[in-house]
């Protein structure tokens, strides 16, 4: 079976210094992969890569076997794929509905988007306790809540989160990771999860590529890696 993104041997260049060197990977309908690596392995390129914000210079990526380098970024939400981006970017004088109304901006249902309003506050409760509130006053486990529900706005069949549990409480963090399967498991989305929480990563991920220095070091089954010496070693401080 074709898979839902192709990521096909992409080199990516900042000015002459290479973040990506003949990277390929993969995700089939219906998973959850993750990109595991150090800061600077090229992580978060990937997905710069696939959603336009960054040129790839040698190369494809397909989506659905159509070919989307060199798409615009807008048109690559339309296509289906949405970012949940690092640092929880949330417009911070808007209200948690206005933020979640950003995320539809390329929808044309109008009348379909209040349900996806009400499922997003479904399986976000703390939204709905804060609808009204400024999103900038939230904590930063609400607003990484709602960048996400924000993303699914757009009802995407591809989801990309770039390190959503960085600089969140440990509490939170489980409460994330448990949305992440839901939504892969309840609303049928694909997602493409870039962590520096490896062991999180892999518990809750099908299939995972570990990445050092541009490159993919190692691939395949989530739960293998996380009993493999090799990456218990690099990835998750465990003696080798």
């Amino acid at each position: 079976m074709e898979p839902l993104l192709k990521f096909d041997d992409v080199e990516l260049y900042y000015d002459h210094v290479y973040a990506l060197k003949g990277v390929s990977i993969e995700v089939h309908e219906g998973e959850t992969v993750a990109l595991i690596g150090a800061n600077g392995a090229g992580k978060s390129s990937i997905l710069r890569a696939i959603t336009g914000l960054q040129k790839i210079r040698k190369g494809e990526i397909r989506y659905h076997g159509k070919r989307i380098d060199g798409v615009a970024p807008d048109e690559i939400v339309r296509l289906g794929i949405s970012m949940v981006p690092e640092a929880r970017r949330v417009f911070p004088f808007m209200t948690v509905r206005d933020n979640l109304l950003m995320g539809a901006f390329t929808r044309s249902d109008k009348a379909e988007i209040q349900r996806s309003i009400d499922m997003v506050l479904t399986r976000f409760p703390r939204l709905k306790e804060r609808y009204s509130q400024q999103a900038g006053t939230m904590s930063g486990g609400e607003q990484q809540m709602l960048v996400i529900g924000r993303a699914l706005m757009a009802r995407p069949r591809l989801l990309l989160l770039d390190e959503p549990s960085l600089g969140v409480a440990p509490k939170l963090v489980q409460d994330i990771a448990r949305s992440i399967v839901a939504i892969n498991r309840d609303e049928k989305v694909s997602v493409l999860l870039v962590e520096q929480n490896s062991r999180m990563a892999l518990r809750i991920s099908q299939r995972a590529y570990a990445l050092t220095t541009g490159k993919v070091a190692l691939s395949g089954n989530s739960a293998e890696l996380l009993s493999d010496e090799r990456v218990r070693h690099l990835y998750l401080g465990g003696e080798f």
